[in-house]
């Protein structure tokens, strides 16, 4: 069998459902890759013979496939110190937003911002998230809120994967909140339906259509709308829903058979099953949980009960979750939502691929699927969400090709 290259030694966290066998592991594996793509993987005794290829001695390491961060808002203007100092003196989220602070600060400097500026700074927080394997990224706009800088975000998202050897998947968030030049919300909702959307989507410059369903963001009503917009584009959906109170954004992302549904500290136990049967992965945001010093857990028990896909994410914002680090949130995940080590590690890989309609491609280490792989000098998986800043991989394999990690003997 000819392939580009093999890697044995090793143990494989395949990440798949294989009969209830803890992160679908095959110890004492081998995996091949040709042609940017896994071609095999199993137990080495059970390899056919491959001539002529490059050998990788893993070290008894384990490959796991490349992290995916299925929800961030990577790029944007300043930073919100003052208001994170503010909520230590006691303010609340709401309180600071209905001051002026909140998201419209982000708004007012991401739009005095050049291009240079905002590409500098999201990628330098792209390479934090890389180094620690992430090989996918989902990335969203919404701190523009014009047509203008929502197509300046969008195309500076698009252009990071130039930058950096990962794969972006672009979000239009232009119903995050009220923009400061709008007084009324439905008026600015006809405005992202009827002019901001069909711009976009004529260039081609979002993969999803993403809304803050809130007490302070937008009605059901309303965001109803957008997804009715998206849909006639022919975008799919997702929403942030559920995070500060019950909105009933969950069960219109299912109504609408949406990708995913974000936060759900507030989800109703009985929409879990709701979300399970519209195929709708619930992804978990534990940073902004913690930022925000909040109280109220999603219901983990209800959404396991229900079989629904957990993905995690960092949720890298400036205000609730300035965090670069999908490693964190995996610890995040398991501590404060009681998430097990492998619930974590599925969903920064299999149930995060399945978050951005990637869940044929990414994910899994799997034949046929795309060789992002890491390999990491651990003993056990269940290290990744264990430790805080012990773990980098060794080596990151993206499409098949070594872009970075730490060197491992060739024979």
């Amino acid at each position: 069998m000819q392939v580009d290259w093999i890697i044995k030694n090793v143990n494989l966290a395949t990440m798949q459902d294989r009969g209830g066998t803890p992160y679908g592991k095959i110890e004492d594996g081998l995996l091949a890759v040709h042609n940017k793509k896994i071609a095999w993987l199993g137990k080495r005794s059970d390899s056919p013979v491959f001539k002529n290829t490059t050998v990788i001695d893993g070290d008894n390491g384990w490959l796991t496939p490349g992290l995916i961060d299925c929800h961030t808002h990577l790029i944007y203007g300043g930073d919100r110190a003052e208001e994170f100092e503010k909520r230590l003196q006691g303010k609340s989220y709401e309180e600071i937003a209905h001051e002026g602070g909140g998201i419209n600060s982000t708004v007012t400097s991401t739009r005095n911002a050049s291009n240079e500026e905002l590409l500098a700074s999201a990628l330098h927080r792209l390479k934090q998230l890389h180094a620690e394997g992430v090989t996918t990224v989902e990335i969203k706009s919404g701190y523009g809120l014009d047509l203008v800088t929502e197509v300046r975000m969008l195309k500076i998202a698009r252009d990071l994967q130039n930058q950096l050897p990962v794969t972006v998947k672009t979000t239009f968030l232009g119903a995050h909140t009220l923009p400061p030049e709008f007084n009324d919300k439905d008026d600015y909702i006809d405005f992202i339906c009827q002019q901001v959307m069909p711009e976009i989507h004529k260039q081609n410059l979002a993969d999803a259509v993403d809304l803050f369903c809130e007490n302070i963001g937008f009605t059901s009503a309303q965001s109803k709308k957008v997804f009715e917009a998206a849909k006639q584009l022919g975008l799919p959906v997702k929403g942030h829903v559920e995070q500060l109170t019950y909105s009933g954004g969950a069960r219109l992302i299912a109504e609408f058979n949406g990708l995913s549904a974000d936060h759900l500290e507030y989800l109703a136990d009985d929409e879990a099953a709701i979300l399970k049967q519209n195929n709708v992965v619930a992804v978990l945001l534990p940073a902004a949980f913690y930022y925000l010093h909040e109280k109220k857990i999603p219901p983990i028990n209800a959404l396991r009960k229900a079989n629904v896909e957990m993905a995690v994410a960092t949720d890298c914002n400036p205000g609730s979750a300035p965090m670069a680090s999908l490693l964190l949130a995996m610890n995040q995940a398991c501590v404060l939502f009681e998430l097990t080590p492998e619930e974590a590690l599925f969903g920064t890989t299999n149930c995060a691929a399945k978050a951005l309609g990637l869940g044929e491609h990414k994910g899994q280490l799997q034949t046929g699927y795309d060789a992002d792989i890491l390999l990491w000098n651990i003993h056990h998986p269940a290290e990744l969400s264990y430790g805080i800043n012990m773990n980098k991989p060794q080596r990151i394999w993206v499409g098949g090709s070594d872009v970075g990690g730490d060197d491992v003997s060739t024979s």
